[in-house]
């Protein structure tokens, strides 16, 4: 059987020899496609392989009857609709681990740049100036390197930078004391990697949680004369808040390879001489994009062929029988998942899960996978996925244990999630009541009944008159309505827990003044 494939976007032709050497293999590259004639043309292709240029939209997945694999050479998949495709049986796949090196010696670069001045002084001798004066610089050599965000490329520059002789300490929600021993580095909470850094370097995914993570209070915590890095994301840091630190001095430079919005061309921080940028280059050398295009070409024949892929970013299809028990639970899983990753303490070391009643007589293993998926998301974003949530948390060095009983108490099927740290074990339970949808039953020892979306609020509490009172004024006050409400406690006058469904988003102020109420221990916001 011939397979026709598609490539509309340029890649690397050395990259495309498993295509080319496979047989079989029908390939057409078509690098101008407007959106229009993509939709129009996609409909005879059984693969397509794309970087970051072409949008394989809903509507191109709609109108590719035949399409059976998507190939993105390179990490982020933003430009493929992956619901869409997954509802069409379409497997995605891209090449997470190509432009690690790439994307790390880019790094090292922006820092030694940054160090010695050396676009400037460049610039300075193009305009026949000879001015070694202006262009004095720091060694690196026992300077404290900062990393926020300590994953692959994170460790990859962490290792570099020792090579430098320089301190490095990072922090990373995943990282443990042990795993930063060993790398021969510190960990650090955010606060103090920002306060003991020299250089600080981003290596974090854009999240809701990470957007203008390096603001402006970010940057009062920091020493003066600090140089910022940031080759990873655009939106990390608040770059009308750089802008104000570089002419305040606080800051003494900056290199930058990505930002808010690109093209980046027309920016007041591009005006300042201590600001350094290039044009989104972390991952552009030859060998990254010869070795993305390489991984991915060989995961489209292997699957074209019957075999496995390497680096899946989407559920494949999973048979109808199994779908048609564990289906409905996925929703509840992930949502358990997403739940105990707001109610933790500390770094996950160790997740473990319970399934019991019917639950247990099945293949559990994609509820795993989404329960992974949920917990990580969090701190990792839409990088995780249900096919790679488990490889991320071996990676991560998250042990995961799953149980299985036909013991559920009280309930026909009953899922519970429970996930350690140095600090203790916290846990959720969750079941699916007829017509009435997925449940959260219990956390940690308390009973209730809640209903796993939206803004919540988990408060702990000592139990004694007026306490929930306090904290309904409170919200009141601050124009939040309560939707509902669960209490629950172990003993009278003991420890007691409410929790709160509310009708939007709790700044953190409102966060901070409930904390302050008499008796209030403890208060967790909560979106799902």
């Amino acid at each position: 059987m011939t397979f026709n494939i598609l490539i509309t976007d340029p890649l690397s032709e050395d990259g495309i020899t498993p295509l080319r050497q496979a047989e079989e293999m029908n390939i057409h590259i078509q690098t101008d496609y407007t959106p229009a004639e993509l939709i129009e043309n996609i409909r005879d292709y059984d693969a397509l392989l794309i970087r970051s240029q072409t949008q394989v939209t809903r509507e191109v997945i709609e109108n590719a009857p035949n399409l059976k694999i998507i190939g993105r050479a390179g990490v982020g998949v933003d430009n493929i609709d992956l619901d869409a495709a997954t509802e069409h049986g379409i497997i995605v796949v891209n090449a997470p681990d190509g432009n690690t090196n790439s994307a790390a010696e880019h790094t090292m670069a922006m820092i030694m740049a940054l160090a010695r001045n050396i676009p400037q002084a460049f610039n300075s001798l193009k305009n026949q100036q000879w001015d070694r004066k202006s262009f004095i610089g720091v060694e690196l050599k026992h300077k404290t390197l900062g990393i926020v965000g300590l994953g692959r490329i994170g460790a990859e520059v962490a290792a570099r930078a020792k090579g430098q002789r320089m301190d490095v300490i990072a922090y990373d929600p995943f990282l443990t004391d042990e795993k930063a021993r060993k790398m021969g580095i510190t960990c650090g909470t955010l606060e103090e990697v920002l306060k003991q850094a020299d250089f600080l370097t981003i290596h974090t995914p854009l999240l809701k949680e990470t957007r203008n993570l390096i603001n402006k209070e970010a940057f009062d915590m920091m020493k003066d004369s600090v140089r910022i890095v940031n080759c990873a994301r655009g939106g990390i840091i608040d770059e009308d808040a750089l802008y104000d630190a570089i002419v305040a001095k606080k800051v003494a430079g900056a290199a930058l390879d990505v930002f808010e919005t690109e093209p980046f061309v027309d920016h007041k921080l591009l005006t300042l001489p201590e600001v350094i940028a290039t044009p989104h280059l972390a991952a552009s050398t030859v060998e990254a994009q010869e070795i993305v295009a390489v991984d991915v070409s060989a995961d489209v024949v292997s699957f074209l062929n019957g075999g496995v892929v390497q680096n899946p970013v989407n559920l494949p299809s999973v048979s109808k029988e199994v779908m048609l028990k564990i289906g409905p639970f996925f929703e509840l899983s992930e949502k358990l998942g997403s739940f105990l990753s707001s109610l933790v303490d500390g770094v996950v070391e160790e997740v473990t899960i319970h399934y019991s009643g019917d639950l247990s007589e099945l293949d559990v293993r994609p509820l795993t996978r989404n329960t992974l998926k949920g917990l990580l998301k969090k701190n990792l974003g839409d990088h995780v996925n249900d096919v790679n949530a488990r490889f991320l948390a071996d990676q991560i060095g998250i042990e995961v244990n799953e149980f299985k009983t036909s013991t559920s108490k009280g309930f026909t099927n009953l899922l519970t999630v429970e996930a350690r740290t140095a600090n203790g074990t916290r846990r959720v339970s969750g079941t699916l009541l007829n017509g009435l949808g997925s449940r959260i039953v219990k956390v940690d020892k308390y009973n209730v009944d809640v209903v796993p979306e939206g803004h919540l609020i988990f408060v702990k509490h000592k139990d004694q008159p007026g306490a929930i009172g306090r904290v309904g004024t409170l919200l009141a006050k601050a124009d939040i309505n309560i939707a509902t409400m669960q209490v629950g406690r172990a003993n009278a006058g003991g420890d007691a827990i409410m929790m709160l469904s509310i009708d939007k988003y709790v700044e953190q102020q409102d966060v901070q003044n409930l904390t302050e109420l008499d008796d209030i221990y403890d208060v967790t916001v909560i979106d799902l």
